[in-house]
């Protein structure tokens, strides 16, 4: 058995079907998963901010920027939307992207995102540079295409969902649907794709973020999806390869 599928069986095994047990499942992989999403795009984000927040709602002795404090804390009510909606079994539709998109930035807007009537948990209005030659769909065409895609993902089975997820992931960061925060909003949107589905939550880990990056560019390039497949697969085995770990120890030591 493949590292992978050590992971499918270790999600599988846990039979989650309430938000609560998701949130026990998940532990202190929620922490992690907002640590290291919000730092691929901010680096002034650390673990010890991010944990102090979900454990206790703030901070103490931080010396940073109010808009990082910000972010780490949108994460935290993105997650408790994102375990709300599993309780409900809430669909991946236009509305659950909107909020969810609102939850992770609010407040985080610049002055000239706002001056150009740019809002949280609504479509863009206009263009921004998204890589050396993108700039998304055309803010006319985000509606559009946005809806096109999540239809497209109406018959998502547990078989085809890690594809199903890659697909999802490159789709929205090209469309590229708001003036920020596409890449924290689609991260967790991806997640919740796959946990719908019975596949275990993928943290994409900071350090790895030049290979990410990639494997987005090669579908925006070449609409190659295999790069980014692959790193998701790789990047399940790398979230729960410790507690894979220390199952299989559990489990030796009892035999």
């Amino acid at each position: 058995m493949t590292s992978y599928e050590k992971a499918l069986d270790l999600w599988r095994s846990k039979n989650i079907a309430s938000d609560a047990e998701l949130a026990e499942a998940l532990n202190s992989h929620s922490i992690s998963f907002a640590f290291h999403s919000g730092k691929i795009e901010n680096d002034n984000i650390t673990y010890h901010d991010t944990r102090e927040i979900f454990e206790h709602d703030g901070v103490t002795s931080y010396t940073g920027d109010l808009r990082t404090l910000f972010e780490i804390r949108n994460a935290k009510e993105a997650y408790e939307m994102f375990l709300n909606a599993f309780r409900t079994k809430r669909p991946l539709d236009e509305a659950f992207i909107k909020e969810l998109h609102l939850h992770m930035t609010h407040g985080t807007y610049d002055a000239r995102r706002w001056q150009l009537g740019e809002r949280p948990g609504e479509y863009k209005r206009h263009d921004y540079v998204t890589s050396q030659t993108e700039v998304g769909a055309a803010p006319e065409d985000v509606a559009e295409e946005m809806e096109e895609l999540l239809e497209e993902l109406q018959d998502v089975s547990s078989e085809n969902v890690l594809t199903a997820a890659a697909y999802f992931h490159a789709k929205f960061e090209n469309i590229h649907a708001f003036a920020d925060g596409n890449g924290r909003t689609g991260r967790l949107a991806m997640n919740y794709l796959l946990v719908l589905h019975g596949h275990p939550p993928i943290i994409i880990h900071e350090e790895d973020r030049k290979v990410y990056y990639a494997a987005l560019e090669a579908w925006d390039v070449r609409q190659d999806l295999a790069p980014l497949s692959h790193f998701l697969k790789s990047q399940t085995e790398k979230t729960w390869k410790k507690q894979i770990a220390r199952t299989e120890g559990a489990r030796n030591f009892l035999t």
